[in-house]
């Protein structure tokens, strides 16, 4: 990937589970830092669950990476 990417993780669904978008593109729907870490791998980034919810490069929308499950 050229130049600085985007992730972003979207709020929880009504539903349970985060979206998941790499500029722009939905990589999936994750349910813990370990699916987003993979959702990462598999877009060529070599990440690992435990830095997943410390880079400033990902932006939580609605609760940090914490909270997975759906809004109560």
């Amino acid at each position: 990937m050229a130049g600085p990417i985007r992730v972003v993780v979207q709020a929880p669904s009504p539903t349970g589970g985060r979206r998941v978008r790499v500029d722009g593109e939905i990589l999936g729907l994750a349910h813990n830092v370990g699916d987003v870490a993979e959702f990462l791998r598999r877009a060529g980034l070599e990440i690992g669950p435990a830095e997943v919810t410390e880079l400033p490069w990902i932006d939580w929308h609605g609760v940090g990476p914490e909270r997975w499950g759906p809004e109560a």
